[in-house]
């Protein structure tokens, strides 16, 4: 049933009336609604599903229902189908160690608990088989969790697909595509309202790989970038996060070291970043 508060809650029907219906809340309460605020609940055994595409009744009070169930026990990734939805838990869970890494390699999506890292395994995995270019999407509202959860795909395919002793500079390149993150989101994201760590920009990443599976190479796109952040933010916002240590005085060493001026005409958020 439709609640102001909760959005939906569990109700037991008690009679029918036309378009009214009684029903009785967990609680012990007894209510008139109308029939259009009532939707059908799923059988007990469906209660936590992994993959809500097998429910009986698929709807969204059954849906947000399944995923505040599972999240109660910081099971934050189900699965809808081929989709995977990941309910930010702001906080840290232990769910992204080499351990687990080493536990979605090579496994199948239903052997193992819904994860990024099974989505990962499967494009990488279908990348060797079948030897055709894979994509992953990673959408939502700001504050849903797309930056982190695009750190730890990166995290997977640099586990899974390292060069091993093949090192540039002492660093590997696996290396290098994770710590390429910091320097983007200083210049590119910034704390709003609902994210402290709010990406202002879009990125579109490609990883290219060799024969063998082993990473080769990486670009990545940058587009869509809020430059008015830069002179303009809404009330409780702030700019970009370089500007923010450099201007707020928090990082007092910075304002004294010299800068080189940029050339009129030259981006500072380069298009194509590339590593090999």
């Amino acid at each position: 049933m439709l609640d102001e508060a909760e959005a939906y809650v569990e109700v037991e029907v008690r009679e029918l009336d036309g378009d009214k219906t009684a029903v009785e809340t967990r609680d012990g309460r007894f209510l008139i609604v109308k029939e259009n605020d009532l939707q059908l609940m799923n059988p007990p055994k469906f209660d936590m599903i992994e993959d809500m595409a097998m429910l009986t009744h698929l709807n969204e009070a059954s849906v947000l229902f399944n995923l505040r169930r599972r999240y109660s026990m910081w099971m934050i990734y189900t699965y809808s189908g081929l989709f995977c939805v990941a309910v930010n838990p702001y906080k840290w869970l232990p769910v992204y160690s080499a351990l687990v890494v080493t536990a979605y390699k090579g496994r199948r999506r239903a052997d193992m608990p819904p994860h990024i890292y099974a989505i990962a395994d499967n494009a990488y995995t279908d990348l060797l088989k079948n030897r055709e270019n894979q994509s992953m999407l990673i959408t939502g509202e700001s504050g849903a969790g797309k930056t982190v959860n695009t750190k730890r795909v990166i995290q997977y395919f640099a586990t899974v697909a390292a060069l091993g002793e093949n090192v540039k500079r002492g660093r590997s390149l696996e290396d290098q595509i994770i710590e390429a993150n910091p320097a983007m989101e200083a210049f590119g994201n910034a704390k709003t309202i609902r994210n402290d760590n709010s990406s202002r920009f879009g990125k579109f990443i490609r990883i290219h790989f060799g024969p063998t599976g082993k990473l080769a190479s990486a670009d990545i796109n940058i587009y869509l970038l809020e430059k008015s952040r830069v002179v303009f933010q809404q009330p409780g916002e702030r700019s970009y996060h370089i500007y923010y240590q450099i201007l707020s005085n928090h990082k007092p060493e910075l304002q004294d070291r010299p800068f080189k001026p940029v050339k009129k005409n030259q981006n500072i958020y380069q298009q194509d970043r590339k590593w090999s």
